[in-house]
């Protein structure tokens, strides 16, 4: 039944912006909730503060559907953080984050893109080969195993 529903009724594409202060606590507990390590709301906002850092996030009316953001240094960015909520996921969220955020970096003259993924990131991994990113290195250990 539910091809009939997105038919008739297709899901919401995201609504991609600047992230800004306002979004702190949404943006923390979704990072909780993604990661094992989640950052505190005291965190996110010193990150949204930093000139050197830019954040997107993607709504789906008025709810938080995702965020990237980013380090900047020089002509080089670091991506820190992307997420999507489990109930948005499997819908290219990731990937519109994504395309957004690499033209934004683009357009502020950043020349490469980095970024840590576990190797156990099926999705993820495909999301960045299919960006183009291509491995560069291997960090022994980088991510803790379940123990």
């Amino acid at each position: 039944m539910k091809w009939l529903f997105d038919l008739f009724w297709p899901p919401r594409p995201p609504l991609v912006a600047d992230a800004t202060i306002r979004d702190v606590a949404a943006i923390a507990r979704l990072h909780g909730a993604s990661f094992r390590r989640g950052w505190s709301d005291g965190e996110i906002e010193g990150m949204l503060l930093d000139r050197n850092v830019l954040a997107h996030r993607a709504m789906i009316g008025r709810n938080l559907a995702g965020f990237i953001i980013s380090r900047m240094a020089a002509d080089e960015a670091e991506i820190l953080s992307v997420a999507v909520a489990e109930s948005y996921r499997g819908r290219a969220i990731a990937r519109t984050l994504l395309r957004h955020h690499l033209g934004r970096l683009a357009g502020l003259g950043i020349q490469s893109v980095f970024l840590e993924v576990d190797e156990g990131n099926v999705s993820a991994l495909r999301l960045y080969r299919r960006a183009g990113f291509v491995e560069v290195g291997r960090r022994a250990a980088y991510y803790p195993k379940d123990g």
